[in-house]
């Protein structure tokens, strides 16, 4: 905010006018969802980066990573915003402190002017201010790629534990803030989308060129973008499958609890109505009367109690049969 003064004193003396009061308080708002907006002089990009809060390309952070759980994998997601404004000749930036983006970029700058990479031809130097803000957007969408494969290990040990047949899952707190988590992820890419999707169609309502070359430059610059937006839903499309993965793996568990539920009340059905006959017979000879069969006889105890016998095992025979006591009942 100090030198703030310092650069809209330069940008007027550089392009001719400077930067709207309203585009300096949006630049400067960590909230700011990603959005577009424009001016007669210049372009304005706010766009949240999805990057791990941390450097994956050091082996110690990217091992902790791996080592997280899913919901401190999804709170690691940086989506801190970043600002562009292009002129014709000029791009300002604003990162948040420690930007990876920035550190990438002002390297990569510096060893293309010196020369370093002469020989490739895909590694030019950006040919406009807003061929470089594309650039930068495009890499910065790439670092959330480069998450997926953790990010869709971490959920997949959670669906793992929450449908392990002998699983006594109780971290619903985690499950709910990873599905809050993905939510929230799966809005940031909307808006990122939707502000892409409005600078493409300011793109195509530029001025027309007379040029060849400002025509392929221009050219250019839709393919870019197109290949952004392109990215874009890519991630979004993976988020949304990690969401829909995380609803279908709570529908499974509650449809197995459900199944288990069924089984062990279809076995409990299954010894009520084999006991019943028993408790009849027994309710039967434990009246108090005197002329009831085989109650004087020395032998009836063991006429009755093989009487209970053989009913008890022909009714469980029967079930078993039917498969009412095995794992599945038969279809």
């Amino acid at each position: 905010i100090g030198i703030a003064p310092e650069v809209q004193a330069r940008l007027h003396a550089w392009q001719g006018g400077p930067l709207v009061d309203l585009h300096v308080s949006d630049l400067l708002n960590d909230q700011l969802p990603s959005h577009y907006d424009y001016t007669s002089w210049y372009d304005m990009l706010v766009f949240r980066r999805l990057a791990a809060a941390v450097a994956t390309d050091d082996a110690a952070q990217a091992a902790a990573l791996d080592r997280a759980t899913p919901q401190q994998m999804l709170s690691s997601i940086n989506t801190s915003p970043v600002g562009f404004v292009a002129f014709d000749r000029v791009l300002i930036s604003v990162h948040p402190d420690e930007c990876a983006v920035l550190q990438h970029f002002a390297q990569r700058l510096k060893e293309l002017s010196a020369g370093a990479d002469a020989r490739s031809t895909t590694s030019r130097l950006p040919t406009s201010p807003a061929d470089l803000m594309l650039r930068m957007v495009n890499f910065m969408v790439d670092n959330y790629l480069d998450l997926r494969r953790l990010l869709t290990r971490q959920l997949g040990r959670l669906q793992s534990e929450l449908l392990g047949p002998k699983s006594r899952f109780r971290d619903w707190s985690v499950l709910l803030e990873s599905r809050d988590a993905l939510h929230l992820l799966e809005d940031t890419c909307e808006d990122q989308r939707s502000a892409i999707q409005e600078w493409i169609d300011a793109l195509d309502e530029w001025p027309d060129v007379e040029e060849p070359a400002a025509r392929r430059e221009r050219e250019l610059l839709r393919v870019r973008s197109r290949d952004v937006l392109e990215h874009i839903e890519r991630v979004l499309a993976h988020v949304r499958r990690l969401e829909q993965s995380a609803e279908n793996a709570v529908q499974m568990h509650f449809s197995a609890l459900g199944h288990r539920t069924n089984d062990i009340m279809r076995t409990l059905t299954v010894l009520t109505a084999i006991f019943m006959p028993l408790n009849l017979v027994t309710g039967f000879f434990g009246m108090n009367f005197d002329n009831l069969p085989l109650i004087h006889s020395p032998t009836g105890v063991w006429v009755t109690l093989a009487l209970m016998v053989v009913t008890g095992m022909t009714l469980g025979g029967f079930f078993w049969r039917k498969r009412y006591l095995g794992t599945r009942a038969r279809a």
